[in-house]
């Protein structure tokens, strides 16, 4: 009997084991299940903020660049390095006109060396794309056989016809480079309109004349309007003209001569002047937001659909013992431009969905504005090179990874970086006015996203090829595959589709996810091209999976019967030890 005691007790003793181990498992179970279901339901995705205004969906940091001036190259290499370094992702260039067609229409020679005078602007613009950087040129200064006066070489010419060809000339030798101009700088005020009465009309004339002739050199190219001079105005000698022109009077009268048709971002100088950049507008007030009063004269128009860019962006850290007669911009401690500058950029992107890049005044001079002038202290670098404050506040903020979750995102967004040979069209029946198109194979794009499904917004007709398409570095779930095992899709349609939609993928993980589409060599049987376009991408957001109720209930139960034969073993095994 002793033998048949013990064996039953190693028995009851055994059983034990295995229900504890039973609980455990079931007990790690039901908990994984409520953390996933929990987990599921407090998961968080950023929205993106919808921007449908064209040429507002952009990387917001800019700057205003003096590369012209420059005579060392390397300092132009290092000046754009440090730019991209900081993530700057546009520069503000001057093209002087006087500079490039200096004696004699038509002849592009550098008078003193007779070399090609579009050489050192070749460099310039190598340099920026090599560090991935946009160009928005600005077009002035006319050279002296293109008017009769040459008091000031800020003056329009006698021929408009003349500047128009040299903007045609210009905008065709960058096409595919260069896709924003600046037409003129600041035409309400003395001396840059020459030595009489700014006239608003006679600006428009201009603008109109350098507009049909930009886009016939290239369709696709954008037009700036003049930023004009912040300004409360100041009276010429003739009865009824004006030597410098108050700039909500001067944009009004543009309007009223009809040049809402002829320019396609309208671009503004905002300066704090001294105050944060939430001080509210006035018309009889300098400030940044004075901006929201122009806005208020374009919306009046008819023209809120357009983008405003700001030219020259910034407040002034002249030191405190400069005379106020020196403070023409105002002033503030060089910790206050830090946070104001950060502040009001970020404020306009929240508030103003019109706002599109702030080009801050300035990144770096060449040593033409001396130290004791109050421009010198708008500067982000110096100019032996040493960053600022400024620079290294700017550098953190524009390298934050951006949180881009459910939303549309157009090819102009910071999280969409293309590689290869894309350039941009102009089209109204895209999303936002506009999509990029490369037929060239490899030619890719990555997109970085938080979320869990992406759709390509795309141009489909019988020329469209087809993308091979990446996840992770992975091939994407759900889509076919080639004979390579590459993931892809077909744009090829044999009708032409604008704004169609194209799933790329479907139950991502809910994370930072990176996305890469790329031009495939191979294409559809009935297509006759390999044409690819982007118009945007949408982060999509899919239904969240149910809490899950019936695992938690049935582990429940289980955890509750496997206790109760936990409970009635344990009895056993005691009554078994008691027992003689």
């Amino acid at each position: 009997m002793t033998f048949f005691r013990l064996l039953s007790r190693s028995r009851l003793r055994l059983r034990f084991a295995l229900l504890a181990l039973l609980f455990l498992a079931l007990t790690a179970a039901t908990s994984h299940a409520v953390y996933t279901g929990l987990a599921a339901q407090r998961e968080t995705v950023p929205l993106g903020q919808a921007r449908t205004i064209p040429n507002t969906d952009v990387n917001p940091y800019g700057a205003n660049f003096f590369l012209n001036r420059e005579v060392e190259p390397w300092k132009q290499d290092k000046t754009l390095h440090m730019a991209a370094e900081a993530g700057i992702g546009w520069v503000k260039l001057h093209f002087p006109w006087e500079d490039i067609e200096p004696r004699r229409k038509g002849e592009f020679i550098h008078p003193a060396t007779g070399t090609d005078s579009w050489a050192k602007y070749d460099h310039i613009v190598d340099l920026c794309e090599k560090y991935g950087l946009r160009i928005v040129a600005r077009l002035d200064r006319p050279p002296a056989w293109a008017r009769q006066d040459n008091t000031y070489q800020q003056a329009p010419p006698d021929d408009y016809a003349d500047y128009g060809d040299f903007v045609y000339e210009f905008v065709k030798r960058y096409e595919g480079r260069i896709d924003y101009i600046q037409i003129w700088n600041e035409p309400n005020i003395f001396p840059e309109w020459g030595n009489r009465p700014v006239s608003p009309e006679e600006y428009v004339q201009l603008l109109k004349v350098a507009y049909r002739r930009a886009k016939e050199a290239n369709p696709n190219v954008y037009v700036l309007s003049a930023p004009l001079a912040f300004t409360l105005g100041e009276p010429h000698p003739e009865p009824g003209r004006w030597r410098s022109m108050n700039d909500l009077d001067y944009l009004e009268a543009m309007y009223r001569a009809g040049a809402k048709d002829y320019f396609d971002i309208f671009s503004v100088n905002a300066f704090g002047m001294g105050r944060p950049p939430e001080d509210p507008p006035d018309p009889n007030v300098l400030n940044l937001q004075r901006v929201l009063l122009q806005r208020k004269i374009m919306e009046r128009h008819g023209d809120a659909n357009k983008a405003v860019w700001f030219n020259e962006y910034g407040w002034n850290a002249a030191p405190d013992h400069f005379d106020k007669e020196q403070l023409i911009w105002g002033r503030v401690s060089e910790r206050e431009q830090v946070e104001y500058t950060l502040r009001g950029i970020q404020m306009a992107r929240e508030e103003w969905p019109w706002a599109g890049v702030f080009m801050i005044w300035y990144f770096r001079q060449v040593g033409h504005i001396p130290i004791n002038s109050a421009e010198y202290y708008f500067r982000m670098v110096e100019p032996d090179f040493t960053p600022r404050p400024l620079y290294f506040a700017v550098q953190d903020v524009a390298h934050t990874p951006q949180e881009v979750g459910p939303g549309v995102y157009q090819q102009t967004h910071p999280a969409v970086q293309t590689y290869g040979d894309w350039h941009n069209v102009i089209d109204p029946n895209a999303r936002s006015g506009s999509y990029i198109r490369s037929d060239t194979p490899g030619d890719s794009i990555n997109f970085v996203f938080y979320g869990t499904a992406v759709d390509l917004i795309t141009h489909r007709c019988p020329e469209s090829g087809r993308l091979l398409v990446s996840l992770n570095g992975q091939p994407v779930p759900g889509l076919p595959v080639d004979h390579q095992g590459q993931s892809y899709v077909d744009l090829y349609s044999p009708s032409i589709q604008t704004q169609a939609r194209v799933p790329l993928v479907r139950g991502a993980a809910p994370r930072r996810n990176t996305l890469r589409i790329t031009i495939a060599e191979e294409v559809s049987a009935g297509a006759t091209g390999r044409e690819c376009t982007l118009d945007a991408f949408e982060v999509v957001e899919e239904e969240r999976p149910p809490f899950p109720v019936a695992p938690l209930v049935a582990g429940l139960v289980g955890m509750s019967l496997n206790g109760w034969l936990i409970w009635r073993t344990a009895v056993r095994v005691r009554r078994t030890v008691r027992a003689p």
